[in-house]
């Protein structure tokens, strides 16, 4: 079975969740089936990657809408370059297309894999300007006629049938993230807190993720005056969507500063063995994302034995267990972002589950150890690929049976 993987980002670019999952999944899907990944950029060394396109010359202007425009014109190029395959499976909006043109040229069978849902993500505009009307109608086209969905979660297909109720129920499928345990072991080394300016023996307070609307970052800076002054907080926090809320954000950071929250802020990305040394310092592992669908941070901490304290939205629930792998903080999305006594309760909480692991050690360390137990035992990337070939399979043997032909 040859199988092309439609992707905005693959390694040595990636940065985001559902990066990650392209590459974990790419390559333990390569021991099932004959996998090329057709991607964004510069040409990879990767013996998976069949091509890397480039946007058009003429729509890498300054303009917002540029972004959306030049992804569409590496989509209609990627849809040429897949003659041959037996089914495309595309990743988020920026791929989707792709994937659907391919199914039309080459009438093969084309799944989606959603990572998350544009409807959902209106401050989307903001970076996309009326480019995000383009992202919508990239997102909708694909997922209304592909020949099956992959949801990351649970609550992510309950989100998906809501916003795309044509969609039949019995084409999306649940297939959670995994994580590389091999790779994310707890290294207990200190040798990268160094170099980053984190005090090795202070309690450590971690956030990554980008600085985005969505990852709740401007939450955590709020509730930093009220952690408790003997821990440390480490943001690793870049690839900000817009100017302005790289501004604000500053804005936020140097106000807590100024309030006494003790800060270490890393504004790159840190190579992942920096990154499992961090991570397996943390007293508490943070994320406070106000719409996460899955939240594959929260795996990684975990694997590395950090307890977390999360907000219970999208699909975190299915992977932080509430008093035994870590804390749920409540959070109504559209309460938090248009009420300011909501956003403060929440932060104020957040703070509160925060300091609790602070002043019990012991508890924290209880909760990480669970947090890799619950790793091992349910969220693997060869159950994934598994999981994903069964889909695969199914989605080429209806398709052949609407064109009349042999599956393979």
């Amino acid at each position: 079975m040859r199988v092309g993987i439609l992707t905005r980002e693959y390694p040595p670019d990636v940065y985001g969740g559902a990066g990650v999952h392209v590459e974990y999944l790419a390559r333990e899907l390569a021991r099932h089936v004959d996998v090329r990944v057709h991607c964004f950029g510069e040409p990879r060394s990767s013996p998976l990657v069949a091509a890397a396109y480039q946007p058009w010359e003429a729509l890498q202007g300054g303009r917002p809408e540029d972004a959306a425009l030049a992804a569409m014109s590496v989509d209609l190029a990627m849809a040429g370059g897949l003659e041959g395959m037996d089914l495309v499976h595309s990743h988020t909006w920026y791929a989707n297309l792709a994937g659907h043109l391919a199914k039309l040229v080459w009438d093969v069978p084309h799944v989606c894999t959603s990572h998350s849902l544009e409807p959902l993500r209106p401050w989307k505009a903001e970076q996309l300007g009326g480019g995000y009307a383009l992202s919508l109608f990239c997102e909708r086209t694909a997922l209304l006629s592909a020949d099956a969905v992959i949801a990351v979660s649970e609550a992510m297909r309950q989100d998906l049938l809501a916003c795309y109720p044509a969609v039949d129920p019995g084409r999306v499928h649940t297939i959670y993230n995994g994580i590389d345990a091999r790779a994310y072991v707890p290294d207990h080394g200190d040798a990268a807190l160094v170099r980053y300016g984190i005090d090795p023996v202070r309690p450590l307070i971690l956030f990554v993720g980008r600085i985005a609307r969505q990852k709740g970052l401007d939450h955590l800076l709020r509730a930093a005056p009220r952690i408790d002054r003997a821990a440390q907080i480490v943001l690793i926090a870049s690839a900000p969507d817009t100017p302005e809320i790289a501004a604000e954000t500053r804005n936020l950071r140097d106000a807590a500063q100024a309030a006494g929250a003790s800060l270490v802020w890393i504004e790159e990305m840190v190579p992942r063995p920096e990154l499992i040394q961090v991570l397996s310092h943390a007293t508490a592992f943070v994320c406070p994302s106000i719409y996460e669908p899955f939240g594959l941070v929260n795996l990684e901490a975990m694997a590395c034995e950090a307890a977390v304290v999360a907000s219970a939205v999208g699909g975190i629930p299915e992977i932080v267990v509430d008093g035994e792998t870590g804390y749920l903080v409540p959070c109504d999305p559209e309460a938090v972002a248009s009420d300011a006594t909501a956003a403060r309760h929440f932060e104020a909480t957040l703070a509160e589950r925060i300091n609790q692991l602070i002043a019990d050690p012991d508890l924290a360390t209880r909760l990480g150890t669970a947090g890799r137990r619950r790793v091992l035992e349910r969220f693997t990337w060869e159950q994934v690929a598994l999981r994903t070939v069964e889909v695969y399979r199914q989605a080429i043997a209806e398709h052949a049976a609407g064109t009349g032909r042999d599956p393979c």
